[in-house]
């Protein structure tokens, strides 16, 4: 059983985390159009942390797998973003600004499996939903602070001091993961080899580790990245186009940006806890579908403005999407892969795929704004987000097991009766 301290540093980690696990993220596209760069070299920029993970994502899945220094491997990352952003504003040069995005793509990649296998670690099968839905709440209250923080220190400082905020940050996630007792993190429960909230028993003791070949075969789990990808495809350039939309026309990208950010946030805090709890009852699918349909939705909106105020109405969108796929991605790739031993690499490939995914977006979507305008690169967007939405409710299958859909509903039931007694 975890302990309450660590527990709640567990909870100070996915806060000062947050703005540290993703770089420095759409602000460094509004960086740089405010120094004048082009839509299509931003986007390549944008491109290349995203590339940078994608070739990381699966090795290092598979490594936090196998190594029980999962917390020293945050840290590391950590600092390693963290230098990289002072780098970016000390020479903000074209390769230089390129080889910062590669140490953050790279950096990056640790957070997500880490995170999720100290977690899983932690708390068990049993309790990782829930506990799941806290992280990304925590989460998002970090990026809200972030956010909040950033756009004041872009409009009151200068855009650098955005960098300096990251840096920061990532310093005090150091402190936060080894505030986490080393004890208290079960490795093998980990990456999902056994599941001990299904009671003593031979898997208990004896952990099954599948082979590549089994993993990489599994159809289910080959059409949900698919779809995952697709999403990412449609996802990841809206907002740094939203933000450089804003900074063509208004001159007030970093403000814009911060708010945009804020108000996604504020919006996936609630959601990513109730869709937690929704996934336990009503299964993986029905909530995840929400996510993917609001997408192609939000793409055709943000073209019908260019104002900030719209353009942070159509952000809030956002909250609902991103929230339900941050918990909901993690829970059914768990789904797939227990009892494998396995998760943390498939989470890894996942990540992969969806980097690979939102990659090709900043590039393809960069261009197409460049030689056609921002509404053409929405709608580019948007058209890709409703092949994602039609692949998804057509093709992906349920995940979460039979077994659990009949023990949630005795839980419910004891649970409803037990003061009674």
């Amino acid at each position: 059983m975890a302990s309450r301290r660590s527990l709640i540093a567990l909870d100070a980690l996915n806060v000062f985390l947050a703005d540290v696990r993703d770089g420095i993220g759409p602000y460094l596209s509004v960086y740089l159009k405010s120094r004048h760069w082009e839509s299509g070299r931003i986007g390549l920029i944008m491109s290349t942390a995203t590339l940078a993970g994608v070739v990381a994502q699966t090795p290092v899945g598979g490594f936090v797998d196998a190594t029980k220094k999962k917390r020293g491997m945050v840290a590391f990352a950590s600092l390693l973003v963290g230098a990289a952003a002072l780098v970016m504003i000390a020479r903000p040069t074209f390769p230089v600004i390129v080889s910062a995005q590669v140490a953050m793509g790279l950096a990056g990649a640790i957070f997500g499996p880490a995170v999720a296998a100290i977690t899983l670690g932690l708390v068990g099968q049993a309790k990782f939903s829930r506990r799941l839905g806290r992280n990304e709440g925590f989460n998002h209250a970090g990026n809200v602070l972030a956010a909040a923080l950033a756009g004041l220190i872009g409009v009151t400082i200068a855009y650098e001091g955005i960098f300096v905020l990251l840096a920061a940050m990532a310093a005090i996630s150091v402190v936060c993961v080894f505030s986490i007792r080393r004890s208290e993190i079960d490795d093998e429960v980990a990456r999902g080899a056994i599941d001990k909230s299904a009671g003593p028993g031979p898997n208990e003791t004896q952990p099954k580790i599948q082979g590549f070949r089994e993993i990489f075969t599994n159809k289910q789990l080959g059409l949900f990245v698919v779809s995952a990808v697709l999403f990412h495809f449609a996802n990841a350039a809206m907002l740094p186009l939203a933000g450089q939309k804003v900074e063509a026309s208004q001159g007030e990208g970093a403000l814009s940006m911060s708010a945009c950010v804020i108000a996604a946030q504020l919006v996936m805090v609630p959601v990513s806890v109730i869709s937690g709890r929704l996934a336990e009852t009503l299964g993986r699918k029905p909530v995840f579908l929400v996510a993917f349909a609001i997408l192609p939705v939000r793409g055709f909106l943000y073209t019908l403005g260019s104002s900030p105020a719209w353009i942070v109405g159509v952000q809030l969108l956002d909250g609902v999407g991103a929230g339900i796929f941050g918990v909901l991605a993690v829970m059914m790739i768990a789904d797939l892969t227990r009892g494998t031993g396995r998760f943390n690499l498939v989470r890894g490939a996942l990540e992969t795929a969806a980097g690979l995914g939102a990659s090709v977006s900043h590039t393809c979507a960069g261009y197409i704004t460049q030689a056609k305008g921002f509404n053409a690169g929405f709608l580019f967007l948007a058209a890709v987000a409703l092949i994602a939405l039609a692949f998804f409710a057509f093709l992906v299958k349920e995940t979460k097991p039979k077994d659990q859909f009949e023990a949630g509903s005795g839980l419910e039931e004891k649970t409803g009766t037990g003061d009674d007694r």
